[in-house]
């Protein structure tokens, strides 16, 4: 398998078109049409992450954090991210990084978190805008059914908890060809007029090429008439952070205590206790202040995160709890989900879960 085969294999379930527009993300260092012979899962890429990689054979590192974030005007190893981009390359290492397209994900950061909590009865935090788009076009009556099915075949027309989703309208088309044409119906210069169907049907945007494709394919016109529009819909499928609920309510300090073992934290930092019980829980891994308001409004009774400023505690106004874990602590189950979702879709070479322990940040 090649780097490019592996990493390919992240669009079924994280998108990179789903990452944030600041991120960096995809392949960072190395040639895609490498053959891989191990893959080291890892959180951060360091130097020692890229010694543990040649150690274990893998010429192949996916990383939850972009080693590479913002441009590099020269790489002469006066730092660490130029030393562990030198090194990957001197040793034909290739360097993948999903961050925030595996935040967007259902099956990413936010169930990482989830589960380590328990929480059931999961809903995104704050749905993702721009990625449902809408697919319009113009059908041969008699050709709708085996088009809008191969539409569906490719993905098209999921909405929430339904699929096969779809409205279409009959009406009449017209067109005529000029001498270059080679129309399917109808005769090069005249004017011909069909009866037609408009079919509308949403997509998730990741999937318009395939989506496409299919249209192209299953209509029989040598020129398809349709129109792709970007939706201001949120997707409840995709975006940052989600809320869940406890088996039981607890109270705010045994909450507080069972955060702090299951993340592991050295330290919890919260705001002011509201003297009432915890039952529906936000989580959004990494730095997550901005999703206060989200969690508020959302009815969360704790909003689980890291990275909170001094004044920024004050903006839970007796509303919410705030529980700042740690960045490391709330992200750390990415490499697990992701050696899990690797490991289950291929098995001819090794997928090794980094024994590095990243964390820069270290406590008395």
């Amino acid at each position: 398998m090649t780097v490019q085969e592996i990493t390919a294999s992240f669009e079924e379930i994280f998108p990179l078109s789903y990452a944030e527009d600041f991120d960096n993300i995809g392949l960072l260092v190395g040639d895609s049409d490498q053959q891989v012979t191990g893959v080291l899962v890892t959180l951060d890429t360091l130097e020692a992450t890229v010694e543990e990689a040649i150690s274990k054979k893998c010429n192949l590192i996916v990383s939850f954090h972009p080693i590479i974030f913002s441009g590099l005007k020269s790489i002469t190893g006066k730092n660490y991210v130029e030393r562990v981009v030198l090194s990957a390359i001197k040793n034909d290492i290739a360097i993948f990084a999903i961050h925030t397209a595996f935040d967007n994900s259902t099956e990413g950061m936010g169930k990482g978190m989830c589960d380590a909590m328990g929480l059931n009865d999961r809903e995104i935090l704050i749905p993702k805008k721009g990625s449902i788009k809408k697919l319009t076009t113009y059908i041969p009556k008699n050709e709708v059914l085996g088009v809008r099915d191969a539409l569906f075949a490719a993905g098209a027309g999921n909405i929430g908890n339904y699929d096969h989703c779809s409205f279409a309208t009959k009406g009449h088309g017209s067109f005529k060809g000029n001498e270059n044409s080679n129309p399917t119906m109808g005769e090069k210069g005249s004017l011909q007029v069909e009866k037609e169907v408009q079919l509308h049907i949403t997509f998730e945007a990741h999937r318009e090429k395939t989506i496409l494709q299919a249209l192209f394919k299953a209509h029989s016109y040598e020129e398809v008439a349709y129109e792709v529009t970007t939706l201001d819909n949120e997707n409840q499928n995709i975006g940052m952070g989600m809320t869940g609920f406890l088996h039981e309510p607890m109270d705010e300090m045994a909450f507080l205590r069972l955060v702090q073992k299951k993340f592991n934290a050295q330290g919890v930092r919260h705001s002011a206790l509201r003297e009432e019980p915890i039952n529906k829980v936000a989580v959004l891994g990494g730095s997550g202040s901005f999703a206060i308001s989200a969690a508020i409004k959302a009815g969360a009774d704790a909003l689980i995160t890291a990275d909170l400023k001094y004044h920024q505690f004050y903006q839970a106004e007796g509303k919410i709890l705030l529980v700042d874990i740690g960045h490391y602590e709330s992200e750390q189950y990415t490499k697990r989900l992701l050696t899990d979702f690797l490991r289950k879709r291929f098995s001819n070479f090794a997928v090794i879960l980094s024994d590095e322990d990243t964390n820069p940040i270290k406590y008395l």
